[in-house]
């Protein structure tokens, strides 16, 4: 087993004024060559956007791009024509294939949004672009593990066009679960949302992401009430 730890506090971090995003992955103006990708996960960005503000439309190709809120609302416009609000409970996606122009604001005028904002490199190059969100229960992860991602498109959650696996997990404390890796040649890039986690003996706090991988499964032990997002994908790009 190999593993990788990146603390909250080592993550890049822009304000912006109507933008307060730390970067786990070099983006923008942050860059680590050491903290480039972990396997295909090219982007893992923790957003806070201002009320009635966000991104201008802007152009994206051969990408997948995946927008999990956190707290508050999110209103998305793309050039297909497509315009969705998702907010806490809601995963989007967006399949940018050979090219798609789209913007993300917030849609409420008084209120944040938080929100992740994740990039996958494709499995297939130039695909045609595509949109879909889907609505997720929180008792449906309440001391299990919720699928919300797959590369399948029946089978449970969104899906995308990468061998790519996300779950949501929220765990009571001292709960602790085995986690088996998806697919040969994955690794787990896990993230705490919010509490304290040991995953694979490692100690982890709040906005901590950890990566696992040479391994079929891995422990996670919650050390207090503990919200987890595990992202399993290929390790070669």
């Amino acid at each position: 087993m190999q593993t990788l730890l990146h603390t909250a506090d080592s993550r890049g971090h822009a304000s912006h004024g109507w933008l307060n995003s730390y970067h786990t992955f070099s983006f923008a103006g942050y860059n680590d060559p050491q903290r480039l990708h972990f396997g295909v996960l090219r982007v893992l960005n923790d957003d806070t956007v201002a009320g009635g503000m966000g991104f201008g439309t802007h152009p994206h190709d051969n990408m997948e791009i995946i927008s999990i809120p956190l707290s508050g609302t999110l209103e998305h416009k793309d050039s297909a024509g497509n315009h969705g609000i998702i907010q806490s409970g809601d995963v989007q996606v967006m399949s940018a294939g050979g090219g798609i122009a789209h913007s993300e604001k917030n849609h409420s005028k008084s209120e944040e949004v938080k929100f992740l904002q994740i990039w996958l490199f494709p499995n297939k190059r130039n695909v045609p672009s595509r949109y879909d969100q889907q609505t997720f229960r929180a008792e449906d992860r309440h001391n299990q593990f919720q699928q919300i991602l797959s590369p399948n498109p029946d089978d449970a959650g969104v899906w995308i066009h990468q061998d790519a696996w996300f779950h949501f997990a929220d765990f009571d404390a001292n709960f602790s679960a085995d986690y088996q890796v998806k697919r040969p040649g994955n690794g787990v890039y896990v993230f705490v949302l919010e509490g304290d986690a040991t995953v694979a003996g490692q100690t982890l706090h709040r906005r901590d992401g950890f990566g696992v991988w040479d391994t079929e499964s891995f422990t996670i032990k919650a050390d207090s009430n503990t919200r987890l997002l595990l992202m399993d994908v290929p390790m070669s790009l």
